[in-house]
């Protein structure tokens, strides 16, 4: 199990994606903006309820723990490793980092994004079919087959706490909670 003090916690932002339609692929953006208890200004998954197509049909006023989507962009350089070319935005996420091992990070961490956003990372980004859609292939290379470490790595999700402008180049620092490592779930 990984500890605080074993993880990147200084990184920056790649890029910027937000999209007012649920398409699986967002837009880059020269910034977005974040707003707190909401989400991404303008993007389809913003709300203080569930966007989530599939789980807003079930279960529509659950608190949306997917306000923000985060993913690193070592991500990238993996799946080209494996003959896959991915760019930032294409995987649906808002923010693309570099030097952060965000799926490593405990529940709870905040991650500070320019000068004054801050998002409560609440779970891992579960994989689903529509990765195999926009790339056959794809699902399978973020599943992972490794005994330690999370169980997927596509990214992962969460609320804003703290609102503002948000563009490729911004720091992004990561602030692990004090308390006990609790391994960030699926959500």
């Amino acid at each position: 199990m990984p500890q605080a003090h074993d993880l990147s916690l200084q990184g920056r932002v790649v890029a910027v994606a937000a999209d007012p339609g649920h398409n699986f692929s967002k837009p880059l953006q020269d910034e977005i903006v974040l707003v707190e208890g909401y989400g991404v200004e303008g993007d389809a998954h913003a709300g203080p309820f569930v966007r989530h197509r599939y789980l807003a049909r079930r279960q529509r006023h659950l608190p949306n723990l997917r306000q923000v989507h985060l993913i690193p962009s070592e991500l990238f350089a993996s799946l080209s490793d494996a003959g896959f070319e991915v760019r930032p935005g294409e995987l649906g996420e808002n923010i693309t980092t570099a030097g952060l091992d965000l799926e490593r990070m405990p529940l709870g961490t905040l991650i500070e994004l320019g000068p004054t956003a801050i998002v409560e990372l609440t779970g891992l980004r579960t994989p689903c079919v529509l990765i195999d859609r926009f790339h056959p292939g794809v699902k399978q290379q973020v599943l992972s087959s490794a005994e330690t470490g999370p169980p997927f790595k596509s990214g992962v999700l969460g609320v804003v706490r703290a609102g503002g402008m948000v563009a490729a180049g911004d720091t992004a620092r990561a602030r692990p909670p004090s308390s006990s490592f609790r391994p960030l779930p699926a959500v």
